[in-house]
């Protein structure tokens, strides 16, 4: 299943920088392993935010809930999910 997530971050002011830093290293090391498996096809960073469009190809809603709530930065995340169907004017698979 496709699924179109939006994922705006809102990380403290005041968090330790040193904490900060770990958390976005484990951040991009866990969301690269999802991608390099086919379970993260796309990001897009959205311009002028902290923010991303992303696609996930994962087998149902309870995936989607297990990966997204391994990411190190869940906690400070606001999620939107669309999971998405094929338009029945597409020309592509």
């Amino acid at each position: 299943m496709l699924y179109h997530v939006r994922m705006d971050v809102h990380l403290p002011p005041d968090m330790d920088p040193a904490e900060r830093d770990d958390v976005l290293t484990r951040e991009k090391a866990y969301s690269q392993r999802l991608q390099r498996e086919g379970r993260w096809p796309h990001l897009w960073r959205i311009a002028g935010e902290y923010a991303n469009i992303s696609i996930f190809d994962v087998a149902d809603h309870d995936e989607l809930h297990t990966l997204l709530s391994g990411l190190p930065l869940f906690p400070y995340m606001r999620i939107q999910v669309t999971p998405l169907a094929t338009h029945p004017s597409t020309i592509t698979d």
